[in-house]
């Protein structure tokens, strides 16, 4: 049909947005990479401080004992999150709204 009524995917009952069940190799490269320069501002931040003689604040300090660095987590806590309604309390790190912006290092003991 064309014109005004013409079918949309919408329309026509399919998923206008596809999320594929894994992540492909460019998304898990890019998010070793903000994992890696998450790490390296904290660390540039943490030098900066240091050089100027002045005491690292508590939330610095935080970040530098609480999170773990991009090579000290498992593929699986940098690929997957936790999340209480999955069959196995995790889900693709793909699959979170706007999962390039937030920083998900850390998740519940034992998951």
């Amino acid at each position: 049909m064309f014109g005004p009524f013409k079918p949309t995917n919408v329309a026509l009952g399919g998923l206008l947005w596809k999320i594929p069940w894994r992540m492909s190799q460019p998304q898990k490269y890019r998010q070793r990479k903000r994992l890696q320069a998450v790490d390296k501002v904290i660390a540039t931040v943490e030098e900066g401080l240091r050089l100027q003689g002045i005491e690292p604040i508590k939330s610095l300090t935080r970040l530098r004992n609480e999170l773990p660095t991009e090579d000290q987590m498992p593929p699986k806590d940098k690929y997957t999150t936790f999340h209480r309604r999955s069959a196995k309390y995790r889900i693709g790190l793909h699959t979170i709204a706007k999962w390039t912006k937030k920083s998900l290092r850390t998740n519940p003991k034992g998951f």
